[in-house]
C-alpha cells in the first residue's frame, strides 16, 4: 500500500507519469500472475497425483494473488477517478489560461494604444513647444525692435518738445497779435454792419418815398414787405404789368443805393417768398414750397433784367412755415402771402 500512496502524491504534480507507472505495475502483476498460474499448472501437473498439501498451498497462494488483483483493481479505479479529476482541473486550468491570455492580450492592446496616444500627445506637445519657442523668439525680436523704436521716439519727442516750447512762445506772441487783429476786425465788422444798416435805412426810406404810404407795402423790422397780390395773381408766379412797374421802382432805388455802398461791403438783396397755410397742388406747383420759391425766383430774374448784378441777389422760398399772423382769417392769410426784401450781408 506504500507504493500507491507515493504515486498519489506524485499525481498531484504530474498525473501522466504516475498513470504510466500504474499501468506498468498492473502489467507486471498480470504477467506475474500468468507466470504463477503457469508454474502452478506445471507443478500440479507434476505433483497432482498425491499432494493435497501442495494443492492447499497453491489455493492459498491463488487467494493471495486474487486479493492482490482486487487491490490492484481498486488502485486502478482510484487512479481513473484521479485521472478524471485531474483532466477536469486541467480543462479548468486551460480555460483560465485562455481567459488570462485574452486579458493579457486586451491589456497589451490597451497598453499599446496608451503608448501610441502618449507618443502622439508628446509629439503634439513637442510641436506646440517648438511653435511657442518660435513665437517667443519672434516676440523677443519684436520687443527689441520696439525698444529701439521707443528710444528713437523718445529722442524725437525730446526734439519735438524743444520745438514745441519755441512754438508755444511764438503762439503766445501770435495770440496777442490775433487778439489785437480780432478786436480790430470786430470793430471793422461793426463799422461795416453799421454802415450797411445806414444804407439799408436809406434804401428803405427811398423806397418809401417812391412807393408812397401803402397798406400792401410796408416795412417790418429790417425787411421791406410786399403783399403777394401786389406782384402775383392767386396761385401764380407770373409777373404782371403792375408788378413790373412796382419792381422797376424798387430796382431804380436799389441801383441808386448800390452806387453808394463801398465795394468792400459784401451785401446782397435777399428775396423771400411766403404763402399762407392753405395747401396747393397743381402740376406746376405740387406744394407751397414750389410756389413760394418760384415767386422769389421770378422777382430775382426780373431785377437782373433791370441791371442788378446777380451776385447781389438771392432767392429763397419758405412756403407757409414762416407766418407773421396766426389764425385762419382772410386778413391773416393775406398778410402771410408776401414777398420780403432784405438788404443784408452775404
Amino acid at each position: 500500500m506504500a507504493l500507491p500512496s507515493r504515486r498519489q502524491r506524485r499525481l498531484g504534480i504530474d498525473i501522466w507519469p504516475g498513470f504510466v507507472d500504474a499501468l506498468s505495475q498492473l502489467l507486471i502483476i498480470i504477467i506475474f500472475v500468468v507466470m504463477i498460474f503457469t508454474a502452478a499448472q506445471f507443478y500440479l501437473t507434476s505433483a497432482l497425483s498425491g499432494s493435497e498439501s501442495a494443492v492447499s498451498t497453491l489455493t492459498k497462494e491463488i487467494a493471495i494473488l486474487r486479493d492482490r488483483l482486487a487491490l490492484d483493481d481498486k488502485t486502478n479505479k482510484d487512479l481513473s477517478e484521479n485521472l478524471a479529476q485531474v483532466s477536469s482541473q486541467l480543462q479548468a486550468s486551460i480555460a483560465a489560461r485562455d481567459q488570462l491570455q485574452a486579458q493579457i492580450a486586451d491589456l497589451t492592446s490597451r497598453v499599446d494604444e496608451s503608448r501610441s496616444t502618449a507618443r502622439n500627445d508628446l509629439a503634439d506637445k513637442d510641436a506646440a513647444l517648438a511653435q511657442k519657442d518660435t513665437a517667443l523668439k519672434a516676440a523677443q525680436d519684436q520687443a527689441a525692435l520696439l525698444n529701439q523704436q521707443i528710444l528713437a521716439l523718445r529722442d524725437q519727442l525730446a526734439r519735438i518738445s524743444a520745438a514745441l516750447d519755441v512754438s508755444e512762445q511764438k503762439t503766445k506772441d501770435q495770440d496777442v497779435q490775433i487778439s489785437d487783429l480780432g478786436k480790430r476786425l470786430n470793430a471793422a465788422l461793426a463799422n461795416k454792419v453799421q454802415e450797411l444798416a445806414s444804407y439799408r435805412s436809406e434804401f428803405f426810406g427811398r423806397l418809401r418815398e417812391i412807393l408812397g404810404d401803402r397798406p400792401d407795402i410796408r416795412i417790418v423790422g429790417d425787411r421791406f414787405v410786399f403783399q403777394s397780390e401786389v406782384l402775383f395773381a392767386p396761385g401764380s408766379a407770373d409777373l404782371g404789368a403792375d408788378a413790373r412797374h412796382e419792381l422797376d421802382l424798387l430796382g431804380g432805388a436799389l441801383r441808386q443805393i448800390a452806387t453808394k455802398i463801398p465795394p468792400e461791403i459784401a451785401w446782397v438783396l435777399r428775396v423771400d417768398g411766403h404763402t399762407d397755410k392753405r395747401p396747393i397742388s397743381t402740376s406746376q406747383f405740387p406744394s407751397n414750397w414750389e410756389l413760394s420759391t418760384a415767386r422769389a425766383t421770378a422777382v430775382v430774374k426780373y431785377l437782373v433784367e433791370q441791371g442788378i448784378s446777380p451776385e447781389r441777389l438771392a432767392a429763397a422760398g419758405f412756403g407757409e412755415f414762416q407766418p407773421i399772423e396766426t389764425g385762419n382769417s382772410d386778413d391773416a392769410y393775406r398778410k402771410n402771402r408776401r414777398i420780403e426784401f432784405k438788404l443784408t450781408e452775404r
